[in-house]
């Protein structure tokens, strides 16, 4: 007789069908393997055996609600239809928007995130005056769309939180910057850069800021080695986490 829930006995046995059509073609499960570099076992400390869902991209259906994830129209929509009205190629500069976990992001198109971003601080219904950060992301397996800039919006007169994020591929990872709207984004851009590999256009200063200007490759790309790579100043080096010792 079997110890497994039956509830654990039903996810398993969902996973196990197979997919057919199309929209269920999106969320068939990834494994990967051989991640951040390593050669031999193709594990890195877990993560290579690690089976993952493939998110389809779609919108959100409206009402967005609000924080509160209520199913009636709320603050999301405010902020989406004051950035529709706003925004007169909304259609061309917006890709998808998305409502999650309370959370709300528009996709935006490289070319177009600097006007997007200035609408969305400078309209008096918007108002997203501080932007708090500019992260990246790398997505080996989304192609043509591998690195991503997420930045995220304050509006101090109306208390609101939201997300931009746009995208560029491996072969050109170019973005405008949005420092001439948002000053604070100078540090936070020369970080993704650094981390990332994103070069962002108009920036007055791209350099590194946190590795040696002599430093070669993104530490924070997925597809770059967590070991074997020379200690700074020490001349010692790391080995690959699937190749160091194990106390198991």
């Amino acid at each position: 007789m079997s110890s497994q829930h039956p509830e654990q006995k039903a996810e398993q046995a969902a996973d196990q069908l197979p997919a057919h059509s199309e929209e269920e073609r999106k969320e068939q499960p990834i494994a990967r393997t051989g991640m951040f570099g390593a050669k031999t076992t193709g594990d890195t400390s877990g993560y290579g055996g690690l089976v993952v869902r493939q998110s389809p991209k779609v919108s959100s259906p409206r009402p967005y609600g609000g924080p509160e994830g209520t199913a009636d129209e709320g603050p999301f929509d405010e902020v989406a239809n004051e950035l529709e009205r706003a925004l007169p190629d909304f259609g061309d500069a917006i890709e998808r928007v998305v409502v999650d976990r309370g959370e709300m992001t528009f996709f935006v198109k490289r070319e177009h995130i600097e006007t997007v971003a200035r609408t969305m601080r400078d309209d008096p219904k918007l108002r997203f005056e501080l932007l708090s950060g500019v992260s990246g992301v790398h997505y080996p397996q989304d192609t043509g769309a591998e690195l991503h800039a997420v930045y995220h919006l304050l509006s101090i007169t109306h208390n609101r939180r939201v997300r931009l994020e746009t995208t560029a591929p491996d072969a050109d990872p170019h973005v405008p910057s949005v420092v001439p709207v948002y000053p604070t984004a100078d540090w936070h851009e020369r970080e993704t850069y650094d981390f990332f590999g994103l070069v962002f256009d108009g920036h007055p200063a791209l350099t590194r800021i946190e590795m040696p200007d002599d430093w070669v490759g993104h530490p924070q790309r997925k597809d770059y080695p967590l070991g074997g790579i020379p200690v700074e100043y020490r001349g010692a080096e790391i080995p690959p986490p699937d190749e160091r010792r194990s106390y198991t």
